[in-house]
């Protein structure tokens, strides 16, 4: 009965909720509870692309950037202050942030930055060790830029996810067919322009492990 209820209410409020995150004030609330979002350390995949779907993919992208970037710096601060025992109990389960984690106070911005364009990453537990490191964080903060092309490709496959949603209107000739094409072709571009430098930051990434 409960369940019911749940659901209930959530088929109820979401509508007014999304209606109320597509205004204005909207899109500045959703740069704060995108920061919280990564503060809880949740996953922010489905968060970004819910930005594409509401703001397209240019402006969700921008609202992602701002928002995942003050969550990944408090993150960063509380794992070096007040949750730095508790951080460090979390990652000595997972050996390859640990070994970041070693590796930054000899490679400094480029790690941060290359392991950042990495997908063999977690984003939110990558704060968490970085928060542990010996990076400053100046250069913590300049390697974010590093999220931007995963940010615009989620965005981007929310935005497209939401004209997929509309495609009715595409076959019935009430919308742009050469729009949609042109999302789906710039969708399809920002995938392999990842996926290249995944792939490169990657061997970059085995190259840095090798020297050490």
């Amino acid at each position: 009965m409960g369940d019911f209820r749940l659901i209930s209410l959530l088929q109820h409020w979401l509508p007014d909720a999304l209606e109320l995150l597509r205004s204005p004030a909207g899109a500045l609330l959703f740069i704060p509870l995108y920061a919280l979002w990564v503060t809880l350390l949740l996953p922010g995949v489905w968060a970004s692309m819910l930005a594409g779907v509401l703001y397209g993919t240019w402006l969700g992208s921008g609202l992602v950037f701002v928002g995942a970037s003050l969550g990944a710096v408090v993150v960063f601060l509380l794992g070096r202050s007040v949750l730095r025992d508790w951080a460090r109990r979390r990652l000595e389960k997972i050996p390859k942030l640990q070994a970041v984690e070693r590796a930054v106070s000899q490679e400094g911005l480029k790690l941060v930055l290359l392991t950042r364009l990495s997908p063999a990453f977690p984003f939110s537990l990558l704060n968490l060790a970085y928060g542990l490191s010996e990076v400053s964080l100046r250069d913590y903060s300049i390697g974010l830029i590093g999220i931007l092309p995963g940010t615009v490709l989620f965005c981007g496959l929310g935005a497209l996810a939401g004209d997929v949603a509309r495609f009715g209107e595409v076959l019935g000739g009430e919308a742009d067919v050469g729009t949609w094409a042109l999302r789906v072709v710039g969708v399809l571009a920002t995938l392999a322009v990842v996926w290249l430098v995944s792939r490169t930051a990657r061997r970059a990434l085995q190259d840095v492990e090798t020297s050490l």
